[in-house]
């Protein structure tokens, strides 16, 4: 825990941007409560929709993550067995002519 290093601004405002989100979708369900009670609180409404489009345009400047390769072992499978059947398909082409 101690080890961590500080982060940088890059990835300071994708995290702003996560809750911008997360403080939007709350205002929109003060919206949705306001509404069920059949006092609708329009203001929520609006706050919420800024708050989530500023908190998408921060996020979209996050880097795409790294691939996770949990599904490397299935990959290999299926470009193994696609191998097998090419190998296959030319032997038989092969024994024809």
């Amino acid at each position: 825990m101690g080890d961590e290093q500080p982060t940088s601004q890059e990835d300071f405002i994708p995290r702003i941007g996560t809750f911008l989100i997360l403080l939007g979708i709350f205002s929109l369900i003060f919206f949705v409560t306001s509404d069920l009670a059949r006092k609708p609180e329009f203001d929520w409404l609006f706050v919420g929709m800024i708050l989530m489009a500023i908190g998408f345009l921060f996020r979209r400047r996050a880097p795409s993550p790294p691939p996770a390769g949990r599904f490397a072992g299935i990959r290999t499978l299926r470009e193994n067995s696609k191998k097998r059947k090419q190998e296959k398909a030319d032997k038989k082409k092969a024994k024809k002519k």
